[in-house]
């Protein structure tokens, strides 16, 4: 791919090439845009115009390869100038900004190949000798027929993603006051009420507040089945309502809906650069000064040692510089990853960064967190020790003021019963809470919480405490004024793909490790019941991270899959961040992918596409650079002996295919099954 294709509506780089594709900086730091630069190029014409323009005029030149113009050379010169003027530019232009910082692109051989091809023939037309015109002429529309194909099919996958945001809804019928008012999208306020009816898409994020439905999330989601939504479960903008009717109140708007950030972490992921990226920069760096070496090698030896006329060496010369332009290897990677990254997010999985891509093909180990990740994150109370509502009234007195998942059912068993004010309220990392309920100290929490307040734990209460934990139940005590009072029990069950998602994970070759907070019976039992591998229980929130860095000292490299916000510190340490999503409160910041469904089979998916988008872009790599070792050989006329040589012109034409044949394969990615 041509500097000057990829710039068409952006500025170059210092470099003389894009600043997101750069073929030689490492980093953007020294892409600094001008502004006269920027205005030259919204100048241009745009690139089909510039080659159907050249097309129109390079016609007759293919008739001269076969057949006399009507006059003859001057005839060609005169096709030739308009297109060396009008498409030349987007070659001349990127290799001369490259020159003058010391450098070598891809629009370098272009350049040298086209200017010494009609240069030369200039000179042939004054000393009346052959001349190559149709060479310069049909090398640059044979390349700019590669970059339209190369548009035609980065457009389709780049704007896949893209085309989300034409799909929304255009207006939402609101509540305002007493009557009900269809405003554009772009006057919808976070708090309106929007009424949906059947058939009509979600405008925008929000929570319902009444009504029911099922909606059609796969738009967004990648999720096939209709969800049911009911009062209080989010909803998302740009979704398709199906059955019922419902009202909503809005809590996101604009850009900072769900969808509009799928869509921006999608374009920035899509123009990120992977590291194998520098590695087909550090070839190009070389590679370009090289090529021009043998060209020049390649005359000499045509033209002092062989004894072939001036013309003939120049032919052997061009032909090695215009073949061995490395253009597919500046696309092997980009193209790749912008339908990796595309084919992700339609699937409800959402990929970072390129870089993402190479940290998951070397992960080995798998850390999950539990709750709402293995589970549903929906505990609820299941046992009751002891006097039933005593126990749950001081417990959820005590709740009432604790932000813990646990807290939430326990609030929920008891919303029928007479809550207590709490003073004095304390909670105790990782063991439970406490406070003064009356004129007594009540504490809600582990065995270790009750030792350290000298509250004695019968042997009977022992017995009940055990078998409950090994029912994969999360038991706390409840005391007050010195005594436990009873037991309990919480369950949070596992989701219905967790134990598939562990068994392919397993088949996949990775090993499983639950990290949790909760005690080690309850874990073991939930670990036993999906197939996790490995439980490490008992773990602070504050320690996950350390836990996970000590793995990374014996595991080489490891995943953590959880909450994009309770586990951000232990996404951040893991070699390899996966969030969690949750419906529209996805933590885009906090993983390097993010797994929109919420589900836990889409780890083993976002894995999967990771490594089968790398493979692509290694595929892509191999690819092009064979093609251009082994093209140089034929056009420098080594197995002209044999009859097989190779005219600059079919050299610009295969070069310019095999640039195609690159993108070819990556939009190919995007029939992948994951």
């Amino acid at each position: 791919m041509s500097a000057g294709d990829m710039t068409a509506d952006k500025d170059l780089c210092c470099c003389g090439s894009d600043p997101i594709l750069c073929e030689f900086c490492t980093t953007n730091d020294c892409c600094q845009p001008t502004q006269s630069m920027a205005n030259r190029i919204k100048r241009r014409l745009s690139l089909r115009q510039v080659f159907f323009i050249c097309l129109v005029f390079s016609l007759p030149m293919l008739y001269m390869m076969v057949a006399d113009l009507p006059g003859g050379h001057w005839t060609a010169f005169l096709l030739t100038t308009p297109i060396m003027l009008i498409g030349g530019p987007r070659f001349f232009s990127s290799g001369w900004a490259a020159f003058k910082n010391h450098k070598a692109n891809m629009d370098t051989l272009i350049t040298i190949g086209t200017l010494t091809a009609y240069f030369y023939s200039i000179y042939a037309l004054l000393a009346h000798e052959h001349v190559y015109f149709e060479i310069a002429a049909l090398l640059i529309v044979f390349i700019l027929l590669g970059q339209v194909f190369e548009e035609l099919t980065k457009g389709r996958a780049s704007q896949a993603v893209e085309k989300l945001l034409h799909l929304q809804a255009k207006d939402a019928l609101v509540v305002r006051g007493k009557q009900e008012v269809r405003i554009p999208l772009a006057d919808l306020k976070v708090g309106d009420v929007i009424i949906v009816k059947p058939g009509e898409k979600i405008p925008t994020d929000g929570e319902i507040v009444s009504g029911e439905s099922y909606v059609d999330e796969s738009l967004v989601t990648g999720e096939s089945k209709p969800a049911h939504k009911q009062a209080g479960d989010a909803v998302i903008g740009a979704s398709l309502n199906t059955t019922g009717a419902f009202r909503f109140k809005a809590t996101k708007v604009g850009g900072e809906t769900l969808l509009s950030q799928i869509v921006e972490l999608v374009k920035q992921a899509q123009t990120s650069r992977a590291p194998i990226q520098k590695l087909a920069d550090s070839i190009s760096h070389y590679f370009v000064p090289i090529v021009l070496i043998l060209s020049i090698v390649t005359f000499n030896i045509w033209f002092e040692l062989v004894g072939v006329p001036l013309n003939i060496a120049l032919l052997y010369a061009v032909a090695v510089v215009v073949i061995a332009c490395p253009c597919a290897l500046g696309l092997a990677t980009p193209t790749a990853l912008m339908v990796g990254v595309g084919l992700g997010a339609r699937r409800g999985i959402l990929i970072k960064s390129g870089e993402v891509l190479e940290k998951a093909k070397s992960i080995k180990t798998i850390v999950m967190d539990k709750t709402g990740t293995i589970t549903l994150g929906q505990p609820v109370v299941t046992d009751v020790i002891g006097d039933h509502d005593k126990v749950l009234a001081i417990a959820a007195s005590l709740e009432q003021q604790s932000e813990h998942p646990l807290a939430k059912a326990v609030l929920e068993a008891a919303q029928k019963l007479k809550l207590d004010t709490v003073k004095s309220f304390k909670a105790y990392e990782g063991q439970g809470i406490g406070g003064v309920i009356g004129s007594k100290k009540a504490f809600v929490g582990t065995a270790d919480l009750l030792h350290e307040n000298n509250i004695t734990i019968t042997d009977e209460t022992e017995t009940d405490w055990q078998r409950l934990q090994s029912e994969a139940k999360t038991v706390v005590g409840v005391a007050s004024g010195g005594t436990l009072l009873g037991l309990i029990a919480i369950q949070d069950a596992p989701k219905a793909s967790s134990r598939e998602a562990i068994a392919l994970l397993g088949k996949q070759g990775y090993e499983t490790i639950m990290l949790t907070g909760d005690n080690k019976a309850t874990a073991e039992a939930i670990a036993k019941d999906v197939g996790i591998d490995r439980v490490i229980a008992e773990v602070m929130p504050a320690d996950k991270a350390n836990t996970i860095t000590k793995l990374q000292t014996k595991s080489h490299h490891v995943a953590f899959v959880g909450d994009g916000i309770n586990d951000a510190p232990a996404l951040a340490t893991a070699h390899l961040g996966i969030a969690m999503g949750s419906g529209t409160d996805v933590a885009i910041e906090s993983g390097d992918i993010v797994l929109v469904k919420n589900d836990l089979l889409d780890v083993a998916r976002a894995l999967k596409l990771s490594k089968k988008t790398f493979g692509r872009i290694k595929l892509n790599l191999f690819w092009a650079f064979v093609y251009n070792l082994a093209g140089i050989p034929i056009a420098a006329g080594v197995f002209a002996s044999a009859g097989l040589t190779l005219n600059p012109a079919l050299a610009g034409l295969a070069m310019a295919f095999s640039s195609v044949s690159v993108v070819t394969s990556s939009v190919l990615l995007a029939k992948v099954k994951i």
